[in-house]
């Protein structure tokens, strides 16, 4: 007898759900399937993924906070197959000084004062290039341009750099989705980490010569006791350079979705921009940029009658519990005045909290606010409607605008 072809049936069956999930459905519409989990099959087996899927508020929270049970660290992590060992693939006393090295120029006073007028020149820099024209496809022309950018800004490289980090973005975030571990992929991405922390190696030499004000140079010029190797630095640089973009893109392209898909909501930003950061927060809830936070079980245990083996993977579906009916009152309709907004785990929660959660929102604050104020009248094009897609990363793959 095959037990494990046995093992994998009864799973089935308890779950069905899970069992029926498609990847393309996923990726079409996760919400609707998210709805059907949170009524009936909470914790659920995905076999299409080879993983638990978590979709409750609660219940996500507890597992990113568990660092006796969870963990990040496995060779069965996507993102450590990709990046290897770094502040969201470690965890301790390692993880924590990953991330103090790192902290400084992503607390809201840094960036207010070295970040955020640079980030409004980029994006005025950006719009100068399309205002004219009355439509533009939001996606490549802004919203994927603008965090490769910034990122560029704030490790002091030169912008022509934006060219080869976007080809590398596109294939990260193919690998962070490899769920199914497609041969091809892996070796595209890894022949990808290599030329970036070759780029890295050459810019961290020039700042050893010569130091100057950026990230980067913080890092390569630290204290010695504080001092990263060379090669940690490089791959929290990489993962930092990748969370900076990934998020802020699609953060941007949600937010203005959501308004331009709202027209009330619209209105009432235009008229008064001191919304915007409880706009951000709602659009973040609504449609997640990133739809889960995965873990590994290093020690069995059972969460409402469902046990979770040493070496299986969970993944806490964070757009799943951003639209948890326990936590938020009808949790598919939009509402920029949604009390508990911020109560939304798009940046996860625990050790691993995103790190760029300031940045991100302070890039996508200062970018709609620009848009609404150069683009008058701005509104979806009807003739090409915006489609969201994706079960990992979410946002539409193109969305034109057009203004007066």
């Amino acid at each position: 007898m095959d037990h494990g072809n046995t093992h994998k049936a009864a799973r089935s069956a308890n779950f069905p759900i899970g069992a029926s999930i498609h990847l393309e459905d996923l990726s079409r519409d996760p919400y609707a399937i998210f709805a059907r989990l949170h009524q009936a099959e909470p914790i659920t087996w995905v076999p299409a993924l080879d993983m638990w899927y978590v979709v409750r508020h609660a219940d996500a929270d507890a597992i990113m906070n568990d660092l006796e049970h969870f963990t990040t660290a496995s060779d069965h992590s996507t993102i450590y197959d990709t990046f290897g060992a770094h502040m969201l693939t470690v965890e301790g006393s390692l993880h924590d000084r990953y991330k103090a090295a790192a902290r400084k120029p992503f607390m809201p006073k840094s960036i207010r004062e070295l970040l955020e007028g640079r980030i409004t020149a980029l994006v005025d820099a950006l719009i100068d290039g399309f205002e004219q024209n009355k439509a533009v496809e939001l996606r490549h022309a802004f919203a994927a341009r603008l965090p490769i950018q910034t990122m560029l800004t704030l490790f002091g490289l030169v912008p022509d750099e934006e060219r080869h980090l976007r080809l590398w973005y596109d294939s990260f975030e193919q690998a962070l989705a490899n769920f199914t571990w497609d041969e091809a992929i892996r070796v595209a991405a890894r022949k990808n980490v290599a030329s970036f922390h070759h780029l890295l190696a050459v810019n961290m030499e020039r700042v050893a010569r010569e130091p100057d004000d950026s990230f980067l140079s913080t890092l390569v010029n630290a204290p010695a006791e504080d001092r990263l190797s060379d090669e940690e630095i490089k791959r929290n640089a990489l993962i930092i350079f990748f969370g900076g973009i990934s998020t802020v893109e699609a953060l941007i392209l949600n937010t203005i979705f959501a308004l331009t898909q709202h027209p009330q909501s619209l209105a009432r930003v235009q008229s008064d921009r001191s919304l915007l950061p409880q706009t951000l927060d709602e659009g973040i809830r609504w449609m997640a940029p990133v739809q889960s936070a995965t873990r590994h079980v290093i020690k069995d245990i059972t969460l409402h009658g469902v046990t979770f083996v040493r070496g299986e993977t969970v993944n806490c579906m964070l757009g799943a519990a951003n639209h948890d009916p326990a936590v938020f009152t009808e949790p598919a309709v939009f509402d920029i005045d949604r009390k508990n907004a911020k109560r939304h785990l798009g940046f996860a929660t625990g050790p691993h909290h995103c790190l760029g959660s300031h940045l991100a929102k302070a890039e996508a604050r200062i970018a709609v606010d620009r848009l609404l104020t150069r683009l008058p009248n701005l509104r979806a094009d009807r003739a090409r409607p915006a489609i969201p897609s994706g079960y990992e990363f979410r946002q539409p793959k193109e969305f034109w605008l057009m203004w007066d």
